[in-house]
């Protein structure tokens, strides 16, 4: 039922757009007027036509508003966001200013790192008679010619 009232409601937006868009400033509706040929539609008629056809848009608007929100007061639970959501709030102050709740951060935030821990020295593999190679001796590249 909601979603009629709802596609009908967008629809009228939609309609009641046009017909204002359509509509002069001055009062005289689609740029029609032009002179008294007669015609099936003449300008004043016109302006006539759309603002009546503005009336009964507007006030199905109005209806379909009207409707949605009955609709969404019935749906709608006794609570509030907050209370939705878990939120306690805190008791007004005697002074009247509002206590906001302390802070507390998640587990882990806010927290100091602390450095990495010195890795165990490791056992050492050679013994103090063995010798280790010397290091290699820097190449130097070639002269240019």
């Amino acid at each position: 039922m909601e979603n009629v009232v709802l596609t009908v409601h967008l629809i009228l937006a939609l309609l009641l757009i046009g017909v204002v868009l359509l509509q002069r400033s001055e009062g005289g509706g689609l740029g029609m007027g032009g002179g008294g040929g007669g015609g099936v539609m003449t300008g004043r008629q016109a302006a006539n036509a759309l603002s009546r056809l503005t009336w009964i848009l507007a006030a199905g608007f109005l209806c379909t508003s009207l409707t949605l929100t009955i609709i969404a007061s019935r749906n709608a639970t006794g609570a509030s966001v907050l209370d939705q959501l878990g939120v306690n709030a805190p008791a007004p102050s005697t002074d009247g200013t509002p206590q906001l709740p302390a802070y507390t951060p998640p587990p882990g935030v806010g927290q100091p790192i602390a450095p990495p821990a010195p890795e165990a020295a490791a056992p050492a593999t050679t013994t103090p008679t063995e010798t280790t190679p010397a290091a290699p001796a820097p190449v130097t590249p070639p002269a240019a010619n």
